[in-house]
C-alpha cells in the first residue's frame, strides 16, 4: 500500500468514527483535527485518541486500557495483537471508558 491509499483509507476510518459518535447519545466530547487526530474525551475527562500513524501504516488508539495498533488486512483495520476490528475495540473501549454501553457502526 502506498501513501495515498493509506491516507484514504485511514481518513475513512477516521470520518466513520466521527460520524458514529456523533450518531451515538453518548455524554461525550470529541473533535477530529486537521492531520488526522480524533479526541475523545469523556465526563470523567479521561481521553482515547486516534490518529493515523503513516510510518507504519496503522491507526493508533491511546486509551486508558493501553496503546492498541490497526493495520488494513484488505476489507478492514484490525488489531495486530488480537486481529478485533476497529469500531468493536473502539466501542468496547469507549464503552469501558465512559461506564455506559457506547456502540459505533
Amino acid at each position: 500500500m502506498d501513501d495515498k491509499e493509506f491516507n484514504g483509507l485511514a481518513d475513512a476510518a477516521l470520518a466513520r468514527i466521527d460520524a458514529a459518535l456523533e450518531a451515538s447519545d453518548a455524554d461525550i466530547d470529541f473533535e477530529l483535527a486537521t492531520g488526522g487526530v480524533l479526541e475523545i474525551e469523556f465526563a470523567d475527562h479521561s481521553k482515547i485518541i486516534v490518529n493515523r500513524h503513516g510510518i507504519a501504516r496503522e491507526i493508533w488508539v491511546a486509551a486508558r486500557a493501553g496503546g492498541f495498533h490497526f493495520r488494513w488486512d484488505g476489507i478492514n483495520w484490525r488489531d495486530t495483537r488480537d486481529g478485533a476490528e476497529l469500531m468493536e475495540k473502539l466501542s468496547s473501549l469507549a464503552s469501558q471508558q465512559a461506564g455506559e454501553e457506547i456502540t459505533l457502526d
